[in-house]
């Protein structure tokens, strides 16, 4: 068993070319092989969104407070909202967000492949982010 302290794990900002706007994640758990488990809290500023990703394995968002926008390629952007939980299935290109005036935290988890949990790609455009 190893318990990771609070302060052990860094806040940090979310790497701009991963994301736009202001973004702060809070590690949560990288679990050592052979488990994959990557967990991470992350905060979104109103307006502030991950680019287009998908995960190897899906990840799973569960919505701790603030209001939020997620979105699958080619759908309509879907409001989440504190005590929604979303399963995105591997390969799935989506991103997800705050909404455009409100600032949202969600815990999100995958699994790594090979040491990888998100294959990043494109910045969500500012269409598609109002009006996809």
């Amino acid at each position: 068993m190893q318990i990771y302290k609070n302060t052990s794990r860094p806040s940090g900002k979310g790497d701009p070319e991963n994301f736009t706007g202001s973004v702060r994640q809070e590690p949560i758990i990288q679990a050592p092989e052979p488990a994959r488990l990557f967990a991470v809290s992350v905060t979104f500023e109103p307006g502030a969104r991950t680019n287009w990703h998908t995960h190897p394995y899906g990840q799973t968002l569960h919505v701790i407070s603030g209001v939020g926008c997620v979105c699958s390629w080619g759908e309509p952007i879907q409001q989440i909202l504190p005590g929604d939980t979303v399963w995105i299935p591997p390969g799935e290109k989506h991103w997800h967000g705050a909404s455009p005036d409100k600032a949202m935290t969600h815990i999100a988890m995958q699994e790594s492949k090979e040491g990888v949990p998100t294959d990043w790609l494109e910045p969500v455009s500012d269409d598609q982010y109002s009006n996809d």
